[in-house]
C-alpha cells in the first residue's frame, strides 16, 4: 500500500498545475458546503437557545391566517379579545402589545425606528421572556409610569444616533417626549436594537389606537399542555367570531411550534444552498475523471512497463484509484480551509454589523465527513479510467 501511495504522489508532484486545476472544483464545493452547512447549524443553534430562554408555557396570538399575512386591513385582535381569552382555562396571564414604526428624534437629529407598547403589570414578563429582551441599565417600566421609556442598545451605544442616549435624557416619538428609564441588552438585530418601548396606554395615545391589539402573548398555567390549551383558545375565538374552521382571521402558535417553523425554514434554505454547492463536487469530479482519462493515454507505455516486470491488474487500477482519491482528498482538505475562512469572514462582519445571532458552529464529524466525502467522490471519478488503465495489454502498451 505504501508503495501505491508513493507512485501515486509522485505522479501527481509530476503533474503539479493540472492536478492543482483538476482540484479546483472539488474544493470549491467543498468550501461552500463546510461554510453554508456551519452556519445553518450555527443559526439554528441560536435560535433553539433564543427558544429554550423563551420556555415552553408560550403562545402567541397574532391577526392574519399566518405570520405572513399578520396586520392586513380588517384583521385585527382588540382588548375584548384579551379579556375573552383570559377566562380560558389553562391560561395564566395574557400580554397584548401595540408596535408601530414612527419618527423618533434626540438632540435634533431624526431617525425612524419601531415603538413598542407594553403592559406594565406582571405580564410584561411574557413579552421580555418572548422577545429576549433583558435591561442593561436603569429600570424596568412600572404601573405608575407615563411619558416614560426603555430603549434599545442602538439608543445607547451612539449607533443610531450621533450622541449616546442616556438614563433621564428625553427621546420623541412623533412629537411626544419620552422620559428614558431604562436600556436594554444587544439583541442582534438593528430594528430590533432600534426599538422603543413605552406603556401600552402611552402607545394607545401616540398612536390613536384605543383598542386595537398588534399581537398577545400568553402565558400557560402549570400542569396544563401549552398545545392543548392553544387549541381551545383557537376554537373558542372561531365561535366567538362566528368563523367556520380554517377561515380564522387569527393565528396561533405554541413556541414549540414556533421553533419546529424556523428550522424548516432554515433547513429548506440550506437544503437549496447545498445542492447548489454539490453542483460544484460535481463538475470537481467530472474533472478528475478527465484528467485520470488523459494520465492513462500519457502513461500508457508506463503501464506496460509496469505490467511487463510483474504488475498486476489490481496494482494498475489501486495505483489510479489512490491518485484519484488524493486528488480529490487534497482538494477536500483545501476546501476545509476556506470553508472554515469564509465562514469565520461572515460571522465577525454580522458581528460588526450588529447581526451578532449570526454564528457559526463547526462540527468535527462535519469536517471529517467532508474530507471523507471528497476522497470518494475522488476515487469514484478514477474508477473508470483506472480500470481501463488495468486492461491494457503489455504488448500494446510498450507499442504506444
Amino acid at each position: 500500500m505504501n508503495q501505491y501511495v508513493r507512485l501515486s504522489w509522485e505522479s501527481i508532484k509530476h503533474r503539479k498545475v493540472r492536478s492543482w486545476l483538476t482540484m479546483l472544483g472539488i474544493f470549491v464545493g467543498i468550501a461552500s458546503i463546510v461554510a453554508l452547512i456551519s452556519l445553518g447549524q450555527g443559526m439554528s443553534n441560536v435560535v433553539n437557545e433564543q427558544f429554550e430562554m423563551m420556555g415552553v408555557d408560550k403562545i402567541m396570538i397574532m391577526p392574519g391566517q399566518n405570520l405572513q399575512s399578520m396586520g392586513l386591513a380588517g384583521e385585527v385582535l382588540s382588548e375584548d379579545d384579551v379579556e375573552f381569552i383570559e377566562k380560558i382555562k389553562g391560561v395564566k396571564l395574557v400580554a397584548p402589545m401595540l408596535y408601530k414604526t414612527v419618527r423618533l428624534k434626540y438632540k435634533d437629529q431624526m431617525e425612524f425606528g419601531f415603538v413598542i407598547g407594553l403592559p406594565t403589570d406582571e405580564s410584561m414578563d411574557i413579552i421580555m421572556s418572548m422577545g429576549n429582551f433583558n435591561i442593561e441599565n436603569g429600570r424596568k417600566l412600572e404601573k405608575k409610569d407615563k411619558n416614560k421609556a426603555m430603549v434599545g442598545c442602538r439608543h445607547t451605544n451612539g449607533d443610531l444616533f450621533d450622541k449616546k442616549v442616556r438614563i433621564g435624557d428625553k427621546i420623541y416619538a412623533e412629537d411626544q417626549g419620552y422620559t428614558v428609564v431604562g436600556s436594554m441588552e444587544c439583541i442582534g438585530s438593528k430594528p430590533d436594537d432600534g426599538q422603543i418601548y413605552i406603556p401600552l396606554d402611552s402607545a394607545r395615545d401616540l398612536l390613536n389606537e384605543q383598542t386595537k391589539i398588534d399581537a398577545m402573548y400568553v402565558q400557560v398555567k402549570d400542569g396544563f399542555n401549552p398545545s392543548e390549551v392553544a387549541e381551545t383558545i383557537k376554537k373558542k375565538m372561531r365561535k366567538d367570531r362566528d368563523l367556520e374552521k380554517g377561515e380564522e382571521n387569527f393565528n396561533i402558535q405554541t413556541s414549540e411550534q414556533l421553533m419546529e417553523s424556523f428550522g424548516v425554514i432554515l433547513g429548506v434554505v440550506q437544503a437549496v444552498l447545498i445542492g447548489i454547492a454539490a453542483i460544484s463536487l460535481l463538475v470537481g469530479g467530472i474533472g478528475i475523471m478527465n484528467i485520470m482519462y488523459t494520465s492513462v493515454l500519457e502513461r500508457t507505455k508506463e503501464i506496460g512497463v509496469m505490467k511487463a516486470v510483474g504488475a498486476r491488474n489490481k496494482d494498475i487500477m489501486m495505483i489510479f484509484l489512490i491518485e484519484s482519491g488524493m486528488m480529490g482528498l487534497g482538494g477536500g482538505a483545501i476546501g476545509v480551509v476556506i470553508g472554515i475562512a469564509i465562514g469565520k469572514f461572515i460571522e465577525s462582519i454580522a458581528a460588526k454589523t450588529g447581526y451578532v445571532f449570526l454564528k457559526i458552529t463547526f462540527d468535527p464529524g462535519l469536517i471529517i465527513g467532508a474530507l471523507a466525502f471528497s476522497f470518494v467522490v475522488g476515487a469514484l471519478s478514477g474508477l473508470l479510467p483506472a480500470r481501463r488503465a488495468a486492461k491494457l495489454k503489455p504488448v500494446d502498451a510498450l507499442r504506444y
